[in-house]
């Protein structure tokens, strides 16, 4: 083992903190071997003590080179990988463990550098005993990119208390296919809608100082029937205009300091190999200037599953010339075949030297490069505070989704007898993706306690209603048998209401029914659910359908029968309040669909993002139209949606559009609602989706209160990929859509985008902006009233 006690360190310029950080990473780079200089660009996943299954595919076979802690450390280490998400380990025993490691890490190299640490934060510090907010799926439900920001902060406070240096998070691929496992951890389906939220993801992460990750670039979603790594037929009009949007938005709106290449190949070039995106596109055309690390075994993957490379070496020759700067999880080809590489001509050490100064200017900015740097963390370590647990159930109410109620049977009447049945009634594991501790890492320790509390949709519905509450199973999410309906069946039949809770148990790799590695055939529901659901509404009781998924599935064949149909997307460990409250009253619902949800199990892959045929039309008899479109959420009590003004009716190519809209609470209770502004081109070069988002603004209103809702939207919001290729904005007739869903438009604003065709770049405007006027109280419209 390496004496933790320093060596004599090499000092010089990259000490010095009134340098810009790249100036002093240079300088270091300027001083280091080949060797030194490669240390700095691979991870070592540190797992203290592995049990069960592995946490990714091919990680043994990848990862089991026979080497040491201190074989890697020799010369240095550019990433420590998941000390805290690997295994269940208490935060003070973690971050004294990591310090340690931190301090074997800068003794055993001449320039005292330590790694920098990363963990995953899809939804929230996935460590133990650490809060697990909602997935990002509940993230776009909420429309709320406000309370994202602030769930983010504290999740990097967290991070950066523990000594974790960067997140892997968010994830902006946009969903082109709903069968795909990885659904859940997902924003939705419309790239503007991912943009807004992941930057304010990024925003808040980036305010702890961690480094967010943007991942997967690009176009890992649009796999082939929905497999995981599947290839990608996406031409490069999709590529543009679908795929990449959200990464420049997180970027340039948000700040994000890190990039993951995607695990796709898209028209036979993988991701990690592909220069024109990694290198071309992203920093040549966007300017981003951060650090692009490899997703774990990405670049060993270029030999092993994509074939493009015979050796390791020739494979780290691929992804480092495309732009790829640290491999991860651990040191694989950018270890020996890397610097054998480099002495046989294969590659260039200049290339090298590149990753080498990427990577030691993000150190530099971090404090790494600092001489007083000390790896000990500060103060005691809370990663389930209770402030993080009022973020989290806040933004699990806001992410419920009601999606019919015609009946009226919600909120259930205080006394009523409910009977609570299905697989997900009392799984606390129902509330949690793929990626949460308890799923991700837990499920192998199943001695040790989950360290967080998960509330049921029974343990809340029983604390939160008034009636007799009955319960029963029913079946398994996904294993099949039907032993149980007659105990559900029995149930609801003695009840005035009957709940049945449906959908998925996350998990990877086939052990769930969503999550990574987990994908579907079709869209009916998993198992036996969808024959639990038809045998509980053959019994005539009023049945609320209530679906816990992670992706959405096709509710077509109960829409007609079910009394109300409520939607969520693992809402976290608070969810099951969160749901308790919906279901009786207790929060109004305001929760709108970021993914559609489909009529039929088989009428994928299809989303609201589609032109003219691929829509309904007469050419095919198969009817894509959801049942429920995206935007799409219903309430308690409605808004009352008034005169929407514009005063133009030509539009600048160069310019911006004005409109407002009138609203006015004329309920008895507190509504929340989602404005949602779409763009409608009329007619233009290349086919265009019918609608496409431009902008929204989540409205919150008191009994009684009017409000204006104002949007700006630049003419760049219009842009598309011509034929040439270019970007441009078209001069034409458009319409702006002021709606409530995709498929909901209160009012059509026509209007004529004037001037020449006008090429636009990465500098475009991005978002558009909207405000909310004041509100006038109800007391002030009485006065108004009253006063003629």
């Amino acid at each position: 083992m390496i004496d933790p006690s320093p060596m004599t360190r090499v000092t010089g310029a990259w000490h010095d903190r009134t340098l810009p950080a790249d100036q002093r990473a240079r300088a270091l780079v300027a001083e280091m071997t080949l060797n030194e200089k490669t240390s700095q660009l691979v991870g070592l996943w540190v797992v203290a003590d592995v049990s069960g299954g592995d946490v990714a595919p091919f990680q043994s076979e990848m990862s089991d080179a026979g080497i040491t802690f201190d074989d890697v450390i020799e010369e240095g280490l550019g990433q420590l990988v998941r000390p805290f998400g690997s295994d269940p380990i208490e935060p003070a025993r973690g971050a004294e463990s990591l310090a340690r490691a931190q301090r074997r890490i800068m003794a055993s190299n001449r320039f005292g550098i330590p790694a920098q640490v990363h963990e995953e934060c899809l939804a929230g510090f996935a460590a133990w005993q650490a809060t697990a907010y909602p997935v990002p799926l509940s993230w776009g439900a909420s429309f709320d990119p406000v309370l994202v920001e602030e769930m983010a902060a504290q999740i990097g406070a967290s991070l950066r208390s523990a000594g974790i240096h960067q997140g892997l998070a968010p994830v902006l691929d946009v969903v082109r296919d709903y069968r795909w496992g990885r659904v859940e951890e997902t924003i939705g389906e419309d790239p503007y809608l991912i943009g807004a939220v992941g930057a304010a993801y990024v925003r808040g992460i980036e305010s702890a100082d961690v480094v967010a990750t943007l991942k997967h670039f690009a176009g890992y979603s649009g796999s082939r029937a929905a497999r995981n790594h599947a290839p990608v037929s996406a031409g490069p009009r999709e590529m543009a205009d679908v795929f990449h949007p959200p990464f420049l938005t997180a970027l340039r709106e948000g700040g994000a300091r890190s990039v993951m290449n995607s695990y796709a190949e898209v028209d036979g070039v993988p991701a990690a190999a592909d220069r024109s995106v990694l290198t071309e596109l992203l920093r040549d055309d966007w300017g981003f200037d951060g650090v692009v690390v490899a997703d774990y075994f990405a670049v060993a993957f270029l030999r092993t599953l994509h074939r493009v490379a015979e050796t390791d070496g020739e494979a780290a020759a691929l992804a480092l010339a495309a732009g790829i700067d640290v491999e991860l999880p651990s040191v694989f080809a950018y270890g020996d075949p890397l610097r054998d590489a480099v002495r046989t001509g294969l590659i260039d050490e200049a290339l090298v030297d590149r990753a080498a100064v990427r990577v030691l200017t993000q150190k530099a900015e971090l404090g790494l490069l600092d001489e007083d740097w000390t790896p000990d963390a500060d103060g005691d370590l809370s990663f389930d505070t209770a402030e993080q647990r009022d973020t989290a159930l806040r933004l699990a109410r806001e992410s419920v989704v009601l999606l019919a109620n015609d009946s009226g049977i919600l909120p259930l009447a205080p006394t009523s007898r409910v009977a609570l049945v299905g697989p997900l009634a009392d799984d606390p594991f129902g509330m949690l993706g793929c990626y949460s501790f308890p799923l991700h890492v837990g499920v192998r320790h199943p001695d040790v306690p989950v360290g967080i509390d998960i509330s049921t949709v029974r343990t809340a519905l029983a604390s939160a209603h008034g009636g007799a509450l009955s319960h029963a199973i029913g079946c398994d999410v996904m294993r099949p048998g039907r032993g149980g309906f007659d105990e559900a069946v029995a149930a609801a039949r003695q009840a005035d209401v009957a709940i049945v809770a449906v959908g998925d148990r996350a998990g990877l790799f086939g052990k769930g029914t969503s999550g990574e590695g987990c994908d579907a055939a079709d869209l009916r529901l998993p198992g036996e659910q969808h024959a639990l659901v038809e045998a509980v509404l053959a019994t005539g009781t009023p049945t609320v359908v209530l679906v816990l998924s992670g992706r959405p599935y096709a509710l077509g064949a109960f829409a007609d029968r079910a009394a109300a149909i409520v939607q969520t997307f693992f809402p976290g460990q608070l969810g099951g309040q969160a749901i308790a409250e919906v279901l009786t009253g207790a929060t109004n619902p305001s929760g709108h669909l970021p993914v559609g949800i489909p009529r039929l199990a088989g009428s994928q892959p299809s989303t609201y993002l589609a032109p003219p045929l691929g829509r309904k039309d007469a050419p095919s008899n198969i009817d894509p139209t959801p049942l429920f479109p995206f935007g799409h959420g219903e309430s308690y009590g409605s808004l009352t949606w008034g005169d929407v003004s514009c005063e133009d009716t030509e539009w600048a190519v160069d310019g911006e559009v004005t409109l407002t809209l009138d609203l006015s609470n004329e309920s008895d209770r507190v509504v929340s609602d989602v404005v949602q502004l779409y763009l409608h081109d009329v007619a233009a070069q290349v086919t265009r989706p019918v609608s496409q988002l431009l902008g929204f603004q989540r409205v919150t209103m008191a009994p009684g209160d009017r409000v204006q809702v104002t949007f700006t939207v630049h003419a760049d919001l219009t842009s598309f990929t011509g034929l040439s290729g270019e970007r441009i904005v078209e001069p034409g007739a458009v319409e702006l859509q002021v709606a409530r869903s995709s498929a909901d438009v209160h009012r059509s604003l026509p209007l004529k985008l004037v001037g020449p065709t006008r090429p636009v770049d990465s500098t475009r405007v991005l978002l558009s902006t909207s405000r909310i006027a004041e509100p006038v109280t109800a007391e002030a419209v009485d006065a108004e009233r009253r006063n003629g």
